[in-house]
C-alpha cells in the first residue's frame, strides 16, 4: 500500500513538471504591473525586429505609441459616452464627434510629457537579427491638460461644446489624482 501510494505520487508529480502544450513561457522586457497602464498612467510597450539595429527599434517604438494612442483614444470615448448617456444631451452626438476628434488631433501631434521608461535591444548572433523593446508612459492628468489646451485653441469647438469638454476632462483630471 506504502508503495502504490508512493508511485501515485511520484507519478503526479513527475507529470506537473511536463512540458506544456503551449511550450516554453517567454518573459519578455518590460512585463508586469510597472509597465501595465492604471489610474494615474497611459503605459505601453513595443517590440521591433529586423537585422538592423535602427529598423528594429523603430519598429517598437512605433508599436509601443500606436497601443498608447489606441488606449488614449479608447478611454476617451468611453469617457465620452458614458457623460453623454448621463447627462442626455441633445446635442450630444456632435459634442462626442468633436471630443473624439480632438482626442485624435493630440495623439497626431507630439507629447510633451511623453515619457520613453526603458529600453532594451538584443542581437541574436545566429539568426543575425536584433530584437528592440521599448516602453513609454503618460501622466494621465498632463495628458488631460494637453486636451484642455488644444481644445480652446480649436476653431471647430464652440462655448457650449468647450464646457461640455471642459467638465469632461476637469472630471478626469480629478479622477487621476486621487490614486
Amino acid at each position: 500500500m506504502k508503495n502504490l501510494f508512493l508511485l501515485i505520487l511520484s507519478a503526479l508529480l513527475l507529470s506537473s513538471c511536463a512540458n506544456s502544450p503551449f511550450g516554453k513561457k517567454v518573459i519578455e522586457p518590460f512585463s508586469g504591473n510597472a509597465y501595465e497602464s492604471n489610474n494615474r498612467f497611459f503605459r505601453a510597450t513595443g517590440k521591433g525586429e529586423s537585422s538592423s539595429d535602427n529598423v528594429a527599434k523603430a519598429k517598437a517604438d512605433i508599436e509601443a505609441k500606436t497601443y498608447l494612442a489606441g488606449q488614449v483614444n479608447t478611454t476617451m470615448k468611453q469617457v465620452a459616452d458614458n457623460y453623454l448617456g448621463q447627462t442626455e444631451n441633445e446635442k450630444g452626438a456632435d459634442v462626442a464627434e468633436k471630443f473624439q476628434s480632438l482626442a485624435r488631433e493630440v495623439m497626431n501631434t507630439d507629447l510633451a510629457d511623453l515619457r520613453k521608461i526603458g529600453e532594451r535591444k538584443y542581437f541574436d548572433g545566429k539568426e543575425k537579427k536584433y530584437t528592440a523593446f521599448v516602453a513609454y508612459e503618460i501622466k494621465k492628468n498632463a495628458m488631460f491638460r494637453f486636451m484642455k489646451k488644444q481644445a480652446r485653441v480649436n476653431q471647430k469647438i464652440d462655448e457650449r461644446q468647450m464646457a461640455i469638454i471642459d467638465k469632461i476632462l476637469e472630471e478626469q483630471i480629478k479622477a487621476s489624482e486621487e490614486n
